[in-house]
């Protein structure tokens, strides 16, 4: 019985070193890599105000350009700012989301240790409908008979 017990913590022992062994080489690897600091700043693209509490959410992007898994996410202060140290370096996505603001999104390659993001948010656009008016398009003429003009490519029947 008391064989048993001490095998049993043998084995858990060492198992758990392993695995502590296993994420200190992860994190070794992972501090050998270039990092990068990145600011961002938001502001309103109508008169250029800063945007706060905007919800600043980074992916990384595999090289197949799908977003991997994980991810991190800021919130910006009252001068519509935030930052981050310990970006690696490459493709990331980054998503920006504010109440009464469309959402923005724009995939970045993350090569410099310091980088500088301005991002300007629009206001939500109306919903297009065919039933208004919209300037600049050309208006169908209306016809004031209802026959149809014959085709004059069309074959005789």
């Amino acid at each position: 019985m008391k064989i048993a017990r001490t095998t049993t913590w043998t084995i858990a022992a060492l198992l758990s070193t392993l695995a502590l062994l296993g994420e200190a080489r992860a994190q070794r690897d992972k501090e050998d890599e270039p990092t990068a600091v990145l600011n961002f700043i938001v502001l309103k693209e109508d008169n250029g105000k800063p945007v706060r509490n905007a919800a600043v959410i980074m992916h990384p992007v595999s090289t197949h350009g799908k977003q991997e898994r994980g991810g991190l996410e800021l919130k910006t202060d009252a001068d519509g700012k935030t930052s981050f140290d310990g970006i690696p370096y490459g493709k990331l996505r980054v998503q920006v989301l504010a109440s009464g603001f469309q959402t923005f999104g724009e995939d970045y390659d993350i090569s410099q240790a310091k980088m500088e993001f301005t991002v300007r948010l629009k206001r939500p656009q109306g919903q297009y409908s065919i039933y208004q008016d919209h300037p600049g398009e050309k208006k169908d003429e209306k016809k004031d008979d209802k026959t149809p003009t014959p085709d004059p490519n069309a074959k005789p029947q």
